[in-house]
C-alpha cells in the first residue's frame, strides 16, 4: 500500500519539481518587459488555461466539485497565499537578485512546510524523516553559500513567499471535495485574474503579444501542470514527504540558470544533489505503523480499490486500476504502514 502509493507520489512530485524549476529563468527573462503583478497574473491565467480542458474532461465524466465550508476555506487560503501573494514576492525578488540565487533560496519552502506541518497540520516525521529534511536543507545551503547570498530584500521577499507557499502546500494537501485539476483552475483563475489587473492599473503594458503568449505558456506548464502534479502527490505522500521531492525544482532552476542565463555553477552543486538524492530516499522510507481509525466521510479524490482503505465495488473495474469519484468510507480501524495522506490526518503523541 505504502509503496505503490509512494511510487507514484514520488514521480508525481518529481515531474511537479522539473517544471516549476524551470519557471524561474523563464521568469527571470519576462521580467525585462513585464511588471511582477503583470507576470503573476499572466502565469496563473496560464495555469488555468491549462487545467479547463482536463476540467472539462472531468465533469462529462461526473465529477463533480462538492465542497463543504472547510475545504471551501482551504481552497481560498491556497488561492490567496498561494497564487496570489507568493508568485509576486517571488517575482520581486527576481529583480534584486539572480535566478540562480533565488532558486536556491526556494530550499525554504521545504523547511517553511515541514515546520508548519509540525505545527499547526498533523504531520508526524519521524527521525529518519528529519534526517531526510536536514538533508535536502544542507543540499540547499551547499548551493546557496557556493553561490552567494542575494541581498537582504531579496531573501527576505523569498523566505516570506516559501512561508506562503508553505501553507499552500497544506491546504491544498487537504481538499478532499474537489480534484487537483480543478483546485488548480480555480487557483489560476482567480489569483491570476486578480494580480493581472493590479498589475494593469499600477503599470502600462510593454510586453508584445509573443511575450504574453510565452508568458501564458510558461505558466500553463510551470505553473498549471506543476501545481496539478505536486496536488496529487501531496494527498499521497502527504505535504512535507511531497515538498521534499518538490525541493529538487532549485536545482532545475539554478542549472537552468547556467545553461540559458550564463549565471556560475561549479563543484558544489555536483555534491550537493549527492546529499539530495540519499535525503529523498530518506524521506521516502520514513512511515509508521500503529492502529488507528478512520471515521465515515464523504470525499473525492485519486484512488484504486487495493490499497486497504476503498472497499466499493466497481463491476468490471480491476482493483489497481486509479481513477477518480465522489465515494463514501464507512468508520474503519486497523493497522499498517502509513503517511499523513488524505486518509491519515490522525493525531500522534
Amino acid at each position: 500500500m505504502v509503496g505503490s502509493a509512494g511510487t507514484r507520489g514520488f514521480l508525481l512530485a518529481l515531474g511537479a519539481a522539473l517544471l516549476f524549476g524551470a519557471s524561474t529563468p523563464a521568469s527571470k527573462l519576462l521580467l525585462a518587459k513585464l511588471e511582477p503583478f503583470q507576470l503573476a497574473g499572466l502565469l496563473y491565467l496560464g495555469a488555468a488555461l491549462a487545467m479547463a480542458p482536463l476540467v472539462a474532461l472531468e465533469r462529462r465524466r461526473g465529477v463533480v466539485p462538492r465542497l463543504d465550508r472547510a475545504n471551501r476555506t482551504r481552497l481560498a487560503g491556497a488561492v490567496l497565499l498561494g497564487g496570489g501573494v507568493a508568485p509576486v514576492l517571488l517575482l520581486v525578488a527576481l529583480r534584486f537578485a539572480l535566478a540562480g540565487s533565488v532558486s536556491l533560496w526556494l530550499n525554504l519552502e521545504l523547511v517553511a512546510t515541514a515546520l508548519l506541518g509540525r505545527l499547526f497540520f498533523r504531520e508526524s516525521l519521524g527521525r529518519t524523516g528529519w534526517f531526510g529534511v536536514a538533508g535536502a536543507v544542507a543540499a540547499g545551503g551547499i548551493l546557496a553559500g557556493a553561490g552567494g547570498w542575494p541581498g537582504i530584500v531579496a531573501a527576505l521577499l523569498v523566505a516570506a513567499a516559501c512561508v506562503a507557499w508553505g501553507f499552500d502546500n497544506h491546504w491544498t494537501a487537504l481538499v478532499d471535495g474537489i480534484t487537483p485539476a480543478s483546485s488548480t483552475l480555480a487557483k489560476g483563475a482567480a489569483a491570476g485574474a486578480a494580480n493581472l489587473a493590479l498589475g494593469l492599473v499600477t503599470a502600462p503594458l510593454a510586453a508584445s503579444a509573443a511575450e504574453i503568449a510565452v508568458a501564458l505558456a510558461v505558466g500553463a506548464l510551470s505553473y498549471g501542470a506543476s501545481i496539478a502534479l505536486y496536488i496529487a502527490a501531496a494527498q499521497q505522500l502527504g505535504a512535507t514527504r511531497a515538498q521534499a521531492v518538490f525541493a529538487s525544482a532549485p536545482f532545475v532552476g539554478a542549472g537552468l540558470a547556467l545553461g540559458v542565463l550564463g549565471e556560475p555553477l561549479g563543484l558544489a552543486h555536483l555534491c550537493a544533489a549527492g546529499i539530495l538524492l540519499p535525503s529523498l530516499a530518506l524521506l521516502l522510507a520514513s512511515h509508521h505503523e500503529h492502529a488507528h481509525e478512520h471515521a465515515e466521510t464523504w470525499h473525492v479524490h485519486s484512488h484504486r480499490h487495493d490499497d486497504g482503505h476503498h472497499a466499493h465495488a466497481h463491476p468490471g473495474l480491476s482493483a489497481s486500476t486509479r481513477h477518480t469519484h465522489a465515494h463514501r468510507h464507512e468508520r474503519l480501524v486497523h493497522a499498517h504502514p502509513h503517511w499523513p495522506d488524505l486518509h491519515h490526518r490522525h493525531g500522534h503523541r
